[in-house]
C-alpha cells in the first residue's frame, strides 16, 4: 500500500512563518513537519510516498529529493494551482495504489498508521477529540462505522485516512474539496473509523506549532 502527504497548502494562518518557507517545511525540534511524517510512515511499512506540491514547491523536493535519504522512495504530484483535498488527490491517483493512506503534513499525531481497514469501506477515517478550535466536530462514530455530523457526541477528522480509488470513480479533474465525497460514501454506509485518543495537534497557527515544540 502506498501513502501521501498532502503538502500543496499555502498556510496562510501562519503569518510571517510561510512567507519564505512552505508550511511543511517548518522545524519541530531539528526536523521539519513533512520529515515527521516521513519517519513515522517509514516506520510503518510505507516506502512508497506520494506528496502534492504546489505553493514553494521546488523548496520542498530540493530538501526531500527522491526521498532516498530517508529510506523511501518519493514522487511529486505537483499542482500549479493548489487543487483542495480532492482535487489533490484525484490528480495523484496514477501514483497510488488502490487503497492508500493519505495524511496531512502539517499535523502532529502519535498514532502508529498500523490500521487495516475494512475491505467493503471506501473510506477509513481517524476520529480525534474536539479541540478548541473545532468545538463541535466533524463526524460522529458508531460501531466503527462514520455518521454524519450530529447535535453531540462528534469528533475532529484528524488529517489521517485510508481510501479506495472508487470513492474518486466519479471525479473529473481540477479543484474540488473531500467532504462532499465523504459525505456521499457515509450516506451508503460504505466510511469505517475509529476514534484515537493520543496526542494530536493541528499546526494551524504559530502558537499551536510553539506549542508542539
Amino acid at each position: 500500500m502506498k501513502a501521501m502527504i498532502l503538502a500543496a497548502g499555502r498556510g496562510e494562518r501562519m503569518g510571517p512563518l510561510t512567507d519564505k518557507t512552505p508550511k511543511p517545511l517548518l522545524l519541530i525540534d531539528k526536523h521539519t513537519l513533512i520529515e515527521h511524517q516521513i519517519f513515522r510512515l517509514k516506520k510503518a511499512g510505507y516506502s512508497d510516498i506520494v506528496i502534492n506540491t504546489s505553493y514553494l514547491a521546488k523548496s520542498i523536493k530540493k530538501k526531500l529529493l527522491d526521498g532516498s535519504d530517508y529510506g523511501v522512495s518519493i514522487q511529486y504530484s505537483h499542482e500549479p494551482e493548489a487543487l483542495e483535498t480532492g482535487g489533490g488527490i484525484f490528480q495523484a491517483l496514477p501514483y497510488l495504489s488502490e487503497r492508500f493512506l493519505v495524511v496531512n503534513s502539517d499535523i502532529w499525531c502519535e498514532h502508529d498508521l498500523l490500521t487495516e481497514p475494512p475491505g467493503n469501506s471506501l473510506a477509513h477515517l481517524v476520529l480525534v477529540n474536539n479541540p478548541e478550535h473545532n468545538p463541535t466536530g466533524d463526524f460522529a462514530l458508531n460501531n466503527g462505522l462514520v455518521l454524519a455530523k450530529t447535535t453531540n457526541n462528534n469528533f475532529t477528522f484528524s488529517g489521517i485516512g485510508w481510501y479506495h480509488k472508487a470513492l474518486f470513480k466519479n471525479c473529473k479533474a481540477g479543484k474540488f474539496p473531500l467532504p462532499p465525497l465523504l459525505n456521499a460514501a457515509i450516506n451508503k454506509e460504505q466510511v469505517s473509523g475509529e476514534h484515537f485518543r493520543g496526542l494530536w495537534s493541528d499546526i494551524g497557527t504559530p502558537e499551536r506549532l510553539k506549542n508542539i515544540q
